[in-house]
């Protein structure tokens, strides 16, 4: 939605909002992850602007949720940018077209704008699907070890337990998925001109 949003946007305006999603990523991932531990700690700012209102303290760090919110915050932007770049591209008249022949906005979204974008939902899904599906640090900041990923799997068989064989093994069924992720991009993800793509 939001990258439709920015696509319906005038050129000055959808830049500006762009740059905003994009000025974050400049930073480094541990600066921006450690950051949610300042915002969200039992002694963060939000649990310091509740007790200066005299309400309960929350638990908002070391939990699923928080962990969520983490991968959320650094990876969406690789998620909006590949659709909001499909969008942009997409031809008007096609959607102009469906609302003469009496669809309403749902319709012309559910088969005219996600059909077309659908190089740009797969490429954002790999893209988001290969940094998540490896991500050890999120959960360890922001989830104090209550959350557990694949990614924590293996740099715990690496680090901790020095079982090298089950970490490399883990690694390499991780490398294989990464791979299938990326031929099903590559094969879905047709260009303008509709090579080795589906055909909508």
């Amino acid at each position: 939605p939001l990258a439709i949003i920015l696509s319906n946007m005038k050129v000055g305006q959808n830049g500006f909002i762009v740059l905003i999603f994009i000025i974050p990523m400049w930073m480094n991932f541990l600066i921006r992850t450690y950051s949610w531990m300042t915002i969200l700690g039992d002694s963060g700012v939000i649990n310091t602007i509740l007790n200066v209102l005299g309400l309960k303290q929350l638990k908002l760090i070391n939990n699923g949720a928080a962990v969520i919110l983490g991968m959320v915050y650094n990876f969406l932007p690789y998620m909006i940018l590949p659709i909001f770049s499909v969008l942009t591209k997409l031809d008007n008249s096609l959607v102009e077209a469906a609302q003469d022949l009496g669809s309403n906005k749902f319709e012309v979204i559910k088969n005219v704008v996600i059909p077309l974008s659908k190089p740009g939902i797969l490429s954002g899904i790999t893209m988001v699907f290969v940094p998540c599906v490896s991500t050890f640090y999120i959960t360890q900041k922001l989830g104090g070890g209550q959350v557990v990923l694949i990614g924590d799997v293996i740099e715990t068989q690496f680090q901790s337990a020095n079982n090298y064989n089950l970490g490399a093994a883990l690694s390499f069924v991780l490398m294989i998925l990464i791979f299938i992720c990326l031929g099903v991009m590559n094969y879905f993800g047709a260009d303008e001109n509709g090579d080795g793509g589906v055909i909508i």
